[in-house]
């Protein structure tokens, strides 16, 4: 899911190569497609992984750290959101 700023058949092939068929919002078209409440989810879910100053601020030179901190990050956000779902 991308934005107007993305609509270039460059940006759509790219994806296609990927076997993703792309959902890019076309330049002029109205707002209100939709589009926007599922890119949200994804921009949310990179807000919250900058709470961890460790993945804002890559200190780890060793990739396999830097992805034991990103999964124990996506870990607690997980905990966090179905306890306090759990209490509502």
């Amino acid at each position: 899911y991308a934005g107007r700023g993305y609509d270039h058949d460059k940006y759509r092939d790219l994806v296609r190569s990927k076997g993703t068929r792309p959902v890019i919002a076309r330049r002029g078209s109205e707002h209100g497609s939709g589009l926007g409440v599922r890119r949200w989810v994804v921009e949310q879910t990179f807000a919250l992984l900058h709470w961890f100053r460790r993945l804002r601020i890559r200190w780890e030179i060793r990739d396999d750290i830097h992805k034991a901190f990103l999964s124990l990050a996506c870990g607690i956000i997980c905990w966090c959101r179905l306890r306090n779902h759990s209490l509502n």
